[in-house]
């Protein structure tokens, strides 16, 4: 999908400057967000709750792959993580593309990762935790940091 950066920029300028505007910092965090490549509300949030909240190191978004893309790529640790919404895989034909790029990544030498809606928003910890235990075993020196006292992430010691 194609995205206009004038059409992007004129989102933002149109809801700096609209008097009483309704949910006006969201719309703006949005366009930010589109204009940085998340394709959904998912996208969106898994930067924010999983990586930003845990410490684990921000992915590349939407890396082209030959006539694809993956949604989030650790490019120091050969990981990919996709994350699926509800309707992606209608029509049926969009799995069997998602698996044969799997396929290719698994030869190439990349793990991945994939995690849907409910993943990310009841579970975000768990997600952080095994997106960092993958990136400490391909290589990434730092440490997960828990977000809260019950968050599940613990730092390896």
């Amino acid at each position: 999908m194609q995205r206009s950066p004038a059409a992007l920029h004129r989102v933002a300028e149109l809801a700096r400057t609209r008097p009483g505007l309704h949910r006006r910092n969201e719309i703006l965090a949005a366009a930010a967000d589109v204009s940085g490549g998340a394709h959904s509300v998912l996208e969106r949030e898994y930067p924010v709750d999983v990586e930003q909240a845990h410490g684990i190191p921000p992915g590349t978004r939407q890396r082209g792959i030959g006539k694809t893309r993956d949604d989030v790529h650790y490019d120091d640790y050969d990981t990919t993580v996709e994350l699926d919404g509800r309707a992606v895989h209608r029509p049926a034909e969009a799995a069997w593309r998602d698996m044969r790029r799997d396929n290719v990544s698994a030869v190439r030498g990349d793990m991945t990762l994939r995690y849907g809606w409910e993943d990310v928003h009841t579970r975000p910890c768990e997600v952080a935790a095994e997106v960092a235990a993958v990136l400490r075993a391909r290589g990434w020196r730092g440490q997960p940091t828990p977000c809260g006292p019950d968050c599940l992430v613990r730092v390896a010691r």
